[in-house]
């Protein structure tokens, strides 16, 4: 770079002599440019809409099935309904069945659903959600053994996907895009249960695909993770392990959330490191994939206070947050 620069320098300095003894080619050579001087600039490009209110009826959707839990019949009516509605939009889906040991030694059936667009396309972009929910409103004050409907915590994100889904069938971006609605992330340990504290207990769906990719050498730009995307006036800060791992993605997706208008969502905030699927995507599949989170500094938990209670319900989400998100995605992948 030294070397370079100094080059550049003696070039300019000669260039200048020149021009101002040579009256005669000042026209000729002040219109010539070096090549590596041109910038070309980036063409306009036309960013669809984002649908709130389709995003939220998906979500509304999900909740109607009640809690998806694994093992439960609500949970595989659920899948089959995700399934059929991305097939629906012309996506090329996945099922990624497997079965998963929980922190109590239970065996889970999931299922991750997988949805291609541009099936073909080398450049590609991952978006992601997980579509279970809580087994237990462990941080209520009443009924804690009773599963939530998870509304923000599940539905919202899957909900938003759905809705990118719809329109990037319609408006096929430049890259290729894969959505995967992860299984199992919900059904971690929780505090203060009699048995053994165990790690990584959360996430079994994205720990399970991040060690058995869904196509050989599998390999997407970047990834980004939504979760609890849709409380009313939900601030999404820097997370730790976004920015550890995929620090321009966080900028990128930053940027991109202030250029149109959202800095009030995406504030620049660097917070703590959660726990998310994004952190298996990273540490076991090595894409580079940041979580797009609700941070609250008015809670305890730094959570929405509806967090794995049941008060995560519909009231929980908001049309405006979800158009937030959405848009701010879109912005993202059409101008890759």
């Amino acid at each position: 770079m030294r070397k370079k620069f100094k080059i550049v320098v003696l070039f300019i300095s000669v260039f200048s002599i020149a021009f101002w003894s040579c009256d005669t080619n000042k026209t000729k050579e002040s219109t010539e440019k070096n090549p590596e001087d041109v910038v070309v600039e980036k063409p306009n490009v036309a960013v669809p809409t984002f649908n709130q209110d389709s995003a939220f009826l998906y979500v509304e959707e999900q909740v109607a099935f009640g809690p998806r839990v694994p093992n439960t019949a609500k949970h595989d009516q659920c899948a089959a309904y995700l399934i059929n509605k991305l097939k629906s939009f012309g996506l090329s889906v996945i099922v990624q069945e497997a079965k998963v040991k929980a922190f109590d030694n239970s065996t889970l059936n999931i299922k991750n659903i997988i949805a291609e667009l541009n099936p073909e396309a080398t450049e590609r972009i991952l978006l992601t959600a997980h579509w279970d929910t809580r087994p237990w409103a462990d941080q209520d004050i009443k009924e804690k053994n009773k599963p939530i409907l998870g509304a923000n915590d599940g539905g919202s994100g899957v909900g938003v996907l759905l809705e990118v889904a719809r329109i990037i069938s319609q408006n096929n971006p430049r890259v290729g895009v894969d959505i995967i609605l992860f299984d199992a992330e919900d059904y971690g340990q929780p505090d203060g249960t009699m048995i053994e504290q165990k790690s990584d207990t959360y996430c079994l769906g994205s720990q399970y695909w991040s060690k058995n990719l869904h196509k050989v050498n599998y390999r997407p730009i970047y990834g980004i993770l939504l979760d609890m995307v849709g409380a009313k006036g939900a601030t999404f800060t820097k997370e730790g392990n976004s920015v550890y791992y995929a620090p321009g993605i966080v900028s990128k997706v930053w940027a991109a959330a202030n250029k149109i208008g959202y800095s009030n969502h995406f504030v620049n905030l660097n917070t703590g490191w959660i726990t998310d699927d994004h952190l298996y995507i990273n540490s076991l599949a090595g894409i580079p994939t940041i979580d797009i989170l609700h941070h609250d500094l008015a809670t305890q938990s730094n959570f929405g206070s509806y967090w794995h209670t049941h008060n995560d319900n519909m009231e929980a989400v908001d049309r405006n947050t979800l158009k937030a998100v959405g848009q701010t995605l879109l912005e993202v992948i059409y101008n890759e």
